[in-house]
């Protein structure tokens, strides 16, 4: 049977341990990892390891030794509990072998649980478990992760008490970073959060968020909306060793002015203007996002707009020959001092 992603999470949750088997499939291997990490735990629970409760294998050796699945569903624990036999990684011509067993397979027999990479629908591993009245299919999709999924791994990371602006921003975090790297964030901010039993807030998140070259990045706009012209030459020297073209950062700094335009120039003022900006932001960024539209204004924005714009022209035209960084950085040290004009 298919399983909806809906459907998929409330079972990968609760999994049915008199199911003869479970494949779990998808273009991305962390995600498909991820959750067969929790679908098998669910259904051993712990110790399964030590036990001997759990028989792992890879997919690929199933085409020279197709009985070696039989032999580990129908094999006899030491230990009382539900066994689980499981096939990393399965190749599509190892489906003689996954046929076998789900044709062998007997309740009592150890379940049955199979990841492969992206399947057609034409796949005779997928048509099996999908055809089957007693196995489950699920295909894992590159999507953003839902809101019941955001909690459960707060909850397994025992983080509870998380007001709605964290949830929001752990919510833009989930869709920006791939599942493994949220998933470490999470478990960071459960040891960043032990024994303090506040509520989880935007300086926690940001204190344990990944820092990339786009922070860096932000690092240097920040110096440059606020005045810091001084501070400017040593960050872009850092971002350049971090790989950082010229084009890039201009690119850069023109979306950052241009959010800082959208803000001075809303009806309401700055701070309705802030309230509007998609995606939103929040905490400290929020506030540091209005000092700065609210210390540039309008008309000043729209001088740093138009020098912006020049420079990217320079840098794309096929006649300049200064070097680009060195353009980028004297329109980035023109803007800190135009920042400080009255």
């Amino acid at each position: 049977m298919k399983l909806s992603p809906r459907e998929a999470e409330g079972y990968f949750a609760k999994p049915d341990a008199g199911k003869t088997g479970l494949l779990i499939y998808g273009a991305d291997a962390m995600r498909v990892a991820l959750k067969r990490q929790q679908v098998i735990a669910a259904l051993l629970g712990p110790g399964a390891e030590e036990e001997m409760r759990l028989t792992r294998m890879p997919g690929a050796e199933l085409r020279k030794d197709p009985a070696q699945l039989v032999d580990a569903i129908k094999a006899v624990g030491f230990f009382p509990g539900p066994r689980v036999a499981f096939v990393e990684d399965c190749p599509e011509t190892s489906h003689p072998a996954i046929l076998a067993a789900l044709e062998d397979w007997e309740p009592g027999d150890a379940q049955i649980v199979i990841t492969a990479g992206q399947l057609k629908p034409t796949s005779k591993i997928r048509k099996a478990f999908e055809g089957h009245s007693n196995t489950y299919a699920v295909g894992i999709y590159d999507e953003p992760p839902s809101r019941a999924e955001i909690e459960r791994t707060l909850g397994e990371a025992g983080i509870r008490s998380v007001p709605p602006d964290s949830m929001a921003a752990l919510t833009d975090l989930a869709n920006d970073l791939g599942p493994g790297d949220f998933t470490q964030t999470i478990e960071k901010l459960a040891l960043y959060k032990r024994g303090d039993s506040g509520e989880l807030s935007i300086d926690d998140i940001e204190a344990c968020a990944p820092r990339s070259t786009e922070a860096a990045l932000d690092d240097v706009l920040n110096v440059v909306a606020e005045g810091r012209a001084g501070e400017i030459g040593p960050l872009i020297r850092r971002l350049q060793s971090q790989g950082t073209n010229a084009v890039s950062l201009c690119i850069g700094a023109t979306r950052h002015f241009r959010m800082l335009y959208t803000c001075a120039s809303a009806p309401g003022g700055p701070s309705e203007g802030v309230s509007r900006l998609r995606p939103p932001v929040y905490g400290k960024r929020r506030d540091r996002v209005l000092r700065q539209a609210q210390g540039w204004g309008a008309y000043k924005l729209e001088t740093a707009l138009t020098v912006l714009t020049d420079t990217d022209l320079a840098l794309r035209s096929a006649g300049q020959t200064a070097p680009a960084m060195a353009l980028v950085e004297r329109a980035m040290i023109r803007l800190a001092m135009l920042s400080r004009s009255r």
